[in-house]
């Protein structure tokens, strides 16, 4: 750091002592550093095959929650809920069996489509079995109702009963044109978890997302690998209003022979769907499926520790991170999700920087929470209940940070933002940046559209400005080029799969450093009085604004 203006040098880290000086106005807080040995314990325990993948339901999640509990209490944390650092999250677990193929039938002939390597296929209705039988089958291009893009891919078409198939993504992303949606970077509308949402609001029975690895940001593993776990869902009462009979995926190449069958072609339907004025079909032809269920209640668990702020410790700065994974698989050989860099690394962060704030003198002004959220992997379902039930009002959450998926890549000069530019948070970070002499960074794959695939989007969706920082790519050994490899040699070859695994070589060196940025921000935030909030012309600045009226 000694190439920084002393002016700007206002937190140092040092290899025993972290010595951190916040800026203008805000007090001098010393807190110990984070201890890589103490880091690296954690993964290694938190993915060990002892934990089974850490699945909710499981064994696993006793193991799981026990080892944080202990850990937040080691850390010198209280219990967010009473006496309790535990959240109870009443969920559906439905074990699904499905039909061995998905029956397709038309005036051009039959088509037989295999689960799994052509459809996967489940539903999120707790009930003993939901089918299908000879449902018209309709196209509706990208499954998108944005009024505010002009655009509505259901318009004159009624789907009430109906298959419908969609393209995954958006339409900015197919084009690649800036003025239409985004452009490149993914909206919410791309996303799946709103294609399936939006289909319940159009009266379908069922929809199926056409799978491309491009647009979609993972190979068909992903979504196979997802469909073969339980499903779970919160417990709802209206649950045929809010759920689909039928939810699934199918691949392109199976998608491609089922337009063949209606007549159509399915490079040339895909071109004309990212157009205006795009007509959504019927296509004349019909399917028969379903799914035999195994259903029971469960109850999983959040795992929530708390600093109590000194001056406004009904104001708090919130910690992020979720704990589970995706358990065991059927099969010989390997078979455990380990899933140590999904997500034992963001879990053993915020052990850690709960460590950081416990030692931290003067004790900050505002709340401190460490949530360790469960069911990530099975839709964002217990960082939704976290939201939804908060410890403290969301209106009084200044902001938070997620930390999902912390890549063992070394360090970087640049620290990458998903969702760059939403909120004020960003300012926090990069005055924290540059103070070590980095730079924030957009996300290389805005197309993928992380922002919506965390536990933060919950909160974001409450209002409260979430921000989202990944490790950077521009390494100082091999650059954008290594560091970019990196990534897509493990979304190929170790995202969600058993090969997600601890391995003692990984370099930790830039989560450490990372670390140092993410206790920064949460001080000065925590220090403060002001009130941070999205940007102009986020879909949550109303929300923000309206919470915070007084």
């Amino acid at each position: 750091m000694n190439n920084i203006p002393a002016r700007l040098r206002c937190v140092a880290l040092a290899s025993a002592t972290a010595v951190l000086a916040a800026c203008a106005g805000t007090p001098t807080a010393t807190a110990p550093a984070v201890s890589e040995t103490a880091y690296r314990a954690h993964i290694e325990r938190l993915s060990s095959d002892e934990f089974e993948g850490r699945a909710p339901g499981t064994e696993g999640e006793t193991k799981t929650i026990a080892y944080i509990e202990q850990q937040f209490r080691a850390a010198g944390l209280e219990p967010a809920f009473g006496g309790s650092f535990l959240q109870a999250v009443p969920v559906m677990e439905i074990r699904t069996h499905p039909d061995a193929a998905l029956q397709v039938r038309g005036g051009g002939g039959e088509l037989s489509l295999r689960d799994s390597d052509d459809v996967v296929f489940w539903t999120r209705r707790p009930v003993p079995e939901s089918r299908v039988a000879d449902a018209e089958i309709v196209f509706a291009g990208y499954g998108i109702v944005a009024p505010e893009h002009g655009w509505n891919d259901y318009a004159g078409l009624d789907v009430r009963g109906k298959i419908v198939v969609v393209l995954v993504n958006d339409p900015g992303y197919a084009t690649q044109d800036p003025a239409l949606f985004t452009g490149t970077t993914m909206t919410y509308y791309g996303r799946w978890t709103y294609k399936f949402e939006e289909a319940v609001r159009q009266g379908a029975a069922g929809l199926f997302v056409i799978h491309e690895t491009g647009p979609a940001g993972y190979p068909w593993d992903v979504p196979r690998n997802g469909a073969r776990q339980p499903q779970f869902d919160l417990r709802i009462a209206d649950f045929e209003a809010q759920r689909l009979a039928l939810e699934g995926w199918i691949t392109h190449e199976a998608a491609s022979r089922l337009l063949a069958l209606a007549g159509q072609d399915y490079a040339t339907l895909k071109q004309a769907a990212a157009q205006r004025g795009f007509k959504a079909r019927p296509l004349g032809i019909t399917a028969s499926v379903g799914v035999r269920n195994d259903v029971s209640e469960r109850t999983s668990f959040n795992v929530v520790g708390r600093l109590p702020g000194s001056q406004r410790p009904e104001e708090a700065f919130v910690y992020t991170a979720h704990w589970d994974h995706l358990g065991k698989g059927p099969g010989a050989g390997d078979a455990i999700f380990n899933g140590a860099a999904d997500n034992a690394t963001g879990v053993s962060a915020l052990i850690e920087l709960g460590r950081l704030f416990a030692a931290t003198r003067p004790r900050p002004q505002r709340s401190v929470m460490f949530a360790a959220v469960t069911l990530e992997e099975s839709g964002l379902l217990g960082s939704e209940y976290f939201a939804a039930h908060p410890p403290v009002p969301v209106a009084n959450m200044v902001g938070g940070l997620n930390m999902d998926n912390l890549a063992p890549i070394g360090q970087a000069r640049d620290v990458v933002v998903v969702g760059f530019g939403a909120s004020d948070l960003d300012g926090y970070l990069r005055r924290a940046a540059e103070r070590r002499g980095r730079v924030l960074a957009r996300e290389p794959t805005p197309e993928k559209g992380l922002y919506y695939r965390s536990d933060h989007f919950n909160l974001a969706r409450q209002g409260v400005p979430m921000l989202y920082p990944k490790p950077g790519v521009e390494l100082g050994t091999g650059g954008a080029t290594a560091g970019r490899g990196w990534l897509e040699d493990y979304v190929a070859n170790r995202y969600h799969k058993p090969s997600d695994e601890y391995d003692p070589a990984w370099n930790v060196s830039g989560t450490l450093q990372d670390l140092a940025l993410y206790y920064e921000v949460g001080l000065a935030l925590a220090n403060e009085s002001s009130w941070p909030n999205w940007r102009e012309g986020s879909e949550f600045r109303a929300i923000r604004d309206a919470s915070r009226r007084p």
